[in-house]
């Protein structure tokens, strides 16, 4: 990692931290920090459940029911079990919390109004297009890779809903047909494995990679949500399944694709993949891919 490159992120965090107040403990000139106030702000109108509180936040689960506490003991917030699931326990914003959250809303916005005003109409563009640009690196830098099982409930979901997607995407609709125990341990170490992208705790993306040693390593069921697209997932997934047949002994790579997924069919072009004739007899296989690995 570049020295200079680290010393200017820290060089950004302070300047941030200064400019938006999270020094101050009065956020907002109100009686709390910026964690609370956000947390405020994060249950929202219809209340949310702790756990996605958490998750969402990344906090401790301690630090969490701190200020939570704090917010109940101010009578802006009520914690107690989820209409749906008594194990469930859920933060709702009391009349108090409501007005309070609205006026910390026109205080962001008065805020915000206060870092523009002083710049050109020019300068104001350029900052809100670099805000941009840095928000979605940072969304992205928080995405995190890990391998699963396929049966994980998490992989489940990703494969659900790659399938849907397909399904609406191809002209003639897309049938997975039963699931295949075979399948599923194909893509379970020693025989492959299935890595799953998690977003704040929850599953955005997905990709399997099937070692068929003596044949070369075989990409599967690459899928990234829309939520989550314009992260480069979908090439970090990739890039991390070369890495692993790779390691694993792998010269080459193969992966087939339907002509109707342009946007994967561009990301394989431009990484390397080379189109090769048909290696094997998937029907909705309209184009197959290979890319020689460097060990």
């Amino acid at each position: 990692m570049d020295e200079q490159a680290i010393a200017g992120v820290r060089s950004f965090n302070r300047t941030v931290t200064q400019c938006i107040g999270a020094l101050d403990e009065r956020y907002l000139a109100r009686d709390r920090s910026l964690g609370a106030a956000r947390l405020l702000w994060e249950v929202g109108e219809d209340g949310c459940d702790v756990r996605s509180l958490r998750s969402t936040l990344a906090l401790d689960s301690g630090y969490l029911s701190r200020l939570l506490r704090s917010l109940e003991s101010d009578g802006l917030v009520t914690v107690g079990p989820s209409a749906d699931d008594g194990r469930v326990r859920t933060a709702r914003l009391t009349a108090k919390g409501r007005t309070e959250r609205q006026l910390l809303d026109r205080r962001s916005d008065e805020l915000a109004r206060s870092l523009l005003d002083p710049l050109t109409e020019r300068q104001q563009a350029r900052l809100v297009a670099a805000m941009t640009e840095v928000r979605t690196l940072l969304t992205a830098s928080l995405v995190e890779v890990d391998v699963v099982d396929p049966a994980d409930p998490r992989a489940q979901h990703c494969l659900h809903e790659y399938f849907a997607e397909l399904d609406r995407r191809f002209p003639t609709g897309f049938d997975p047909g039963p699931d295949s125990p075979a399948e599923l341990a194909a893509m379970r170490p020693p025989a492959g494995l299935f890595l799953v992208a998690s977003l704040q705790g929850e599953p955005v993306g997905c990709g399997g990679l099937k070692l068929r040693s003596p044949e070369a390593p075989y990409v599967k069921r690459m899928w990234v949500s829309p939520s989550a697209r314009g992260l480069g997932l979908g090439r970090r997934l990739l890039g991390e399944l070369e890495a692993r047949a790779a390691a694993a002994g792998g010269d080459a790579i193969r992966l087939e694709t339907n002509g109707t997924l342009t946007e994967a069919i561009a990301m394989y072009r431009s990484s390397g993949y080379v189109e090769v004739e048909p290696f094997n007899d998937e029907p909705y296989a309209h184009h197959w891919f290979e890319k020689r690995l460097v060990a």
